[in-house]
């Protein structure tokens, strides 16, 4: 779709309408497997070696995980017996504290082992739904409503931050921002604060094209290839997304508060609107539900709508100069 200003952005009656977005979706989903079916026979061979192998080693990665788990289940059944004698003698000797002592420190190592097999098939799978969404991307026939479908995809494709214990989340993971002195790297996603044909200034989804450390500018390209526009835009109107999501679960904190002013992706657009934080992603899986302000409502404000990690940022004012 085309660049929307806030006056006439879709309302949130039509953000929300089931029958006509999944249409749209299935008729886009419907062009991008007609045209990948007529991708070149080297390209499509080339990429079926390239899934294979990554398949090969998820499967790999996930038997060894099992092999770990299988292993750790004596360890686990000894700590629990050793309980269980401790209990009947109503005593804790020496022997039973080196003894548990032993047992726990093993069974730590098994989970951290455990954990790390698991990190390691999420990259992978990671890698393998980055590198689908990207070889949609650089497709340039689609239309819009591919690119906005493409979005939603990609929101997904970030990948959750399972640290170890006690480790913090770090920047660029949920809400955290990235260093000062951070420098975007090509085709990374950013919001970009950029001047349209009718002279009105939006925040679009680009993807970073270059950056000129002489001048303190980048390129970047309008993710909707509709406007067919790229824009040369200095540091302080790029806002550098998320390339992690946080889980609610264990990073609370890396997560926006309640009532925190935002800019949001609004649904079904390729623009950031400002809004309001309505309430926070519960699980890993959850998304933000952000109330976009929209005077066609008497309080002001839209219905709660939907926005994924990936497309939500603090408020940010530019001063003209």
């Amino acid at each position: 779709m085309g660049r929307v200003n806030v006056s006439n952005r879709p309302s949130s009656s039509q953000s929300t309408s089931g029958s006509s977005s999944s249409s749209a979706i299935s008729n886009a989903l419907a062009s991008l497997s007609a045209s990948t079916s007529s991708a070149s026979s080297n390209s499509q061979q080339g990429d079926t070696l390239v899934t294979a192998e990554k398949l090969k080693e998820l499967n790999r990665l996930i038997h060894q995980c099992h092999e770990e788990k299988n292993r750790s289940e004596h360890n686990l059944t000894n700590i629990a017996k050793t309980h269980e004698r401790m209990q009947q003698e109503k005593k804790l000797s020496p022997y039973y504290k080196t003894k548990l002592k032993g047992l726990y420190n093993t069974a730590m190592q098994d989970a951290e082992s455990e954990a790390e097999l698991l990190r390691k098939a999420l990259d992978n799978i990671t890698d393998m739904r980055a590198a689908r969404i990207e070889k949609r991307i650089q497709a340039k026939h689609y239309g819009s409503s591919i690119y906005i479908i493409l979005a939603e995809q990609n929101a997904l494709t970030i990948p959750l931050w399972t640290g170890k214990v006690d480790e913090k989340p770090p920047p660029l993971c949920g809400a955290i921002p990235c260093d000062s002195n951070y420098i975007a790297k090509v085709k990374d996603m950013v919001a970009a604060l950029v001047k349209g044909i009718d002279g009105d200034e939006n925040w679009i989804l680009a993807e970073v094209v270059s950056y000129n450390h002489s001048t303190n500018k980048y390129e970047v390209d309008d993710i909707d290839e509709d406007q067919k526009e790229r824009h040369t835009v200095s540091r302080r109107r790029i806002v550098i997304l998320p390339l992690m999501r946080a889980d609610p679960e264990t990073d609370s904190d890396a997560l926006y508060e309640v009532g925190t002013l935002v800019l949001a992706l609004y649904p079904q657009t390729t623009c950031f609107y400002r809004g309001v934080v309505h309430d926070r992603p519960k699980g890993p899986q959850d998304d933000y539900l952000v109330l976009f302000e929209d005077i066609s409502y008497a309080e002001g404000y839209s219905p709660p709508l939907v926005v994924a990690q990936r497309y939500i940022m603090p408020w940010k004012e530019i001063k003209k100069k």
